[in-house]
């Protein structure tokens, strides 16, 4: 049976050192910057999900190693293994053990492409049904992925036409500082809109004033021109 040491070897055969510059500062690993220290090797989001298909049988021990990697691509690849082993389980016991593990590694959920990929269909999925206050403990952390998992676990929700918590964490999150979360929140705002535009106008009528610019050209997007440049000039 494959295991991580296979997947490593074969992650290495895969490298490309002129594709993992430029995904090094398209993911902002420089001094300073959000993904400080992440290390690339090259491969795209497409040749990572070919390469997790051969590995969907990864152990828990193997999927650990690969998380405490710095190597981006072992830890993509991991959490790829971690939702497909989630989404084919029918039992509730694994899934909750999948819960658990998955929040023990919030450290190493680390960019915000790992938490897109995972926090909706993992969290947010194994809390459809359950109690939520996990979510609003994660939304107040002091760790930008923790508070970027809180948000993007509530995609999951909104998709099934719940829209309760993820208002409540976006306005949790309206006065954020990073730009990531700006992103988040106002994507999630947009999708809201999609499925009542009412809704989420409800919302931004009491916040658009103060939340950041980006975060309200996120959740106005798909407003039409008028109505846009209305909440731009504050005049709504």
């Amino acid at each position: 049976m494959l295991d991580a040491n296979d997947l490593k070897k074969e992650l290495e055969r895969c490298a490309n050192p002129e594709k993992a510059k430029q995904l090094s500062r398209y993911f902002k690993t420089g001094k300073g910057e959000y993904g400080e220290g992440d290390i690339f090797l090259g491969l795209t989001s497409a040749g990572q999900r070919e390469v997790a298909k051969k590995y969907l049988d990864l152990c828990f021990d193997d999927i650990q190693k690969l998380l405490n990697s710095k190597i981006h691509e072992e830890r993509q690849i991991a959490l790829i293994v971690l939702r497909k082993t989630f989404e084919k389980s029918k039992n509730n016991s694994e899934k909750k053990r999948i819960f658990d593990f998955y929040l023990k590694n919030s450290k190493n959920i680390n960019n915000w492409d790992l938490v897109d990929l995972s926090a909706p269909n993992i969290i947010g999925t194994y809390l459809l049904d359950k109690d939520r206050a996990i979510l609003y403990k994660l939304a107040k952390s002091h760790d930008l992925w923790e508070r970027r998992i809180a948000v993007l676990a509530t995609f999951m929700f909104i998709k099934n036409n719940e829209f309760k918590d993820s208002l409540r964490i976006a306005e949790i999150l309206s006065n954020d500082k990073h730009d990531l979360m700006h992103k988040a929140v106002g994507w999630m705002l947009r999708e809201i809109g999609k499925r009542d535009q009412d809704k989420e106008e409800e919302f931004l009528k009491k916040h658009y004033k103060k939340m950041p610019r980006t975060m309200l050209r996120y959740a106005i997007e798909r407003f039409d021109e008028k109505k846009r440049r209305r909440y731009l000039e504050g005049k709504i």
